[in-house]
């Protein structure tokens, strides 16, 4: 789980505007936090199976959420992409 400053401080460096929490950038920038902290953890319990499926599931939903932004707003998919160093 985050705490509320995590999520505060995500959402000032991604929203595209003051309180913006909603938004694909922020939700994208949210769930890649999320995978960073899970992946870390199953590098050290390789047979946590419910976390991995979790982790699957989470990157599903990037994959989707980052396939809607690059076909409404390509400019957008590419900064937020480069910004979080999604690709190399």
């Amino acid at each position: 789980m985050l705490s509320k400053e995590t999520v505060a401080q995500i959402a000032k460096d991604f929203g595209r505007k003051e309180g913006d929490t909603g938004s694909v950038e922020v939700q994208v920038a949210l769930l890649t936090h999320q995978i960073n902290t899970l992946t870390v953890h199953m590098q050290a319990n390789k047979k946590d199976y419910s976390s991995n499926r979790g982790l699957l599931k989470m990157v599903g939903r990037r994959r989707k959420m980052l396939d809607y932004l690059k076909k409404h707003d390509v400019n957008r998919y590419r900064e937020l992409v480069q910004k979080l160093g999604l690709r190399k």
